[in-house]
């Protein structure tokens, strides 16, 4: 039987979407000098609340993991209650909404903080901060055991911050090469601690984050973005499946939320997963509910799911395009193409 991506869809006994399609997480750069949602943001949330659940825009969890400008916040009074703002409105017109939890990790850049950059290692990523291309990186300090134990702390705070705000709950960035990503992968881990060189230690960091945060906020209102293939502000590296293979089995166990894809085109075939896409790797080794994400549109997404190859879809650009995405699809109208001055515009 032919599976209806318009159709409501039971995360779990607490969670139910409206419908398969998720709002994948977008980085807009519209919060104000505080790092607080502003008006535009509560609009441009409230017009997507008809997808079956919106993964907000990467949302900094202290100081120190700023690598963008104007990124919103989750750690001070005034953000959540900027972001009780946009929740609000995003169920007043009956949609749900995770909080996307962040740390930049080494592509941090103090310009935005007063203090060090922290990653896994000292290993500096080449290049320079989006938008703000005169601001290069900056070698890290690598995290110490207690900095770690501090930023787990910090995971599981944000994460209550988020329900303090009227989240349905928080998917955690631990993919796209930012800090729970590096611990993840070789070319960005060369610890010789607990934390480092086999699978088990890479994948500690993540496991303790994740843990935190189920006992903050409960499993149920608990999901990860994961990315095995390295191919953003990352090299590749053979050894890195290895790291997964011993997560993804970890993570299932969790009984999380879902579990979500990180890639920009999920047609890409990584060498180190053997030759498979993020979501064919992913689907092998996990499986409980699973998002797919990368260049799908409609119909491509509902015959992925249909074949078996995850369970929901996040829509990027599309939805930036078309505020009104779920009522075009709906209906069969045309969607409008978007294009990359869009990202000026906040609708």
């Amino acid at each position: 039987m032919s599976i209806n991506l318009l159709t409501p869809f039971k995360l779990n006994n607490t969670i139910e979407l409206n419908n398969r399609i998720l709002m994948a997480p977008l980085t807009r750069c519209m919060a104000d000098d505080n790092l607080v949602p502003t008006q535009a943001t509560i609009d441009y949330y409230a017009r997507r609340a008809d997808t079956g659940l919106i993964i907000s825009e990467a949302t900094i969890i202290r100081p120190d993991a700023q690598g963008y400008p104007n990124t919103p916040g989750l750690f001070t009074d005034q953000q959540i209650e900027g972001w009780k703002k946009v929740t609000q409105a995003v169920h007043k017109n009956g949609g749900k909404i995770f909080a996307q939890l962040w740390h930049v990790g080494r592509v941090a850049h103090p310009h935005f903080f007063d203090g060090d950059v922290f990653a896994p290692s000292e290993i500096a990523v080449a290049g320079s901060v989006p938008r703000m291309r005169e601001l290069t990186y900056i070698t890290p300090k690598a995290a110490t055991t207690e900095d770690i134990k501090q930023l787990v702390e910090d995971y599981a705070t944000a994460a209550k911050n988020a329900i303090k705000a009227g989240f349905d709950g928080v998917e955690i960035h631990g993919a796209n090469g930012y800090l729970i990503d590096q611990f993840l992968h070789h070319a960005a881990n060369v610890r010789a601690d607990e934390y480092g060189q086999t699978p088990e230690n890479m994948s500690r960091f993540a496991l303790e984050v994740v843990d935190a945060i189920i006992a903050a906020i409960g499993a149920d209102r608990t999901a990860l973005r994961v990315s095995p293939g390295a191919y953003f502000n990352m090299t590749e590296d053979n050894r890195d499946q290895a790291v997964f293979d011993y997560l993804l089995p970890q993570l299932e166990t969790r009984k999380l939320a879902y579990l979500h894809a990180g890639i920009f085109d999920d047609s890409m075939r990584f060498d180190s997963l053997q030759g498979k896409t993020t979501s064919e790797y992913l689907r092998s080794a996990y499986k409980a509910t699973l998002v797919g994400v990368g260049s799908y549109h409609f119909e491509s997404a509902k015959e992925a799911i249909n074949n078996d190859k995850f369970d929901l879809i996040a829509i990027g650009r599309p939805l930036i395009a078309n505020p009104d995405y779920i009522s075009k699809i709906t209906k069969g109208e045309v969607l409008v193409e978007y294009s990359d001055e869009m990202l000026a515009e906040l609708v």
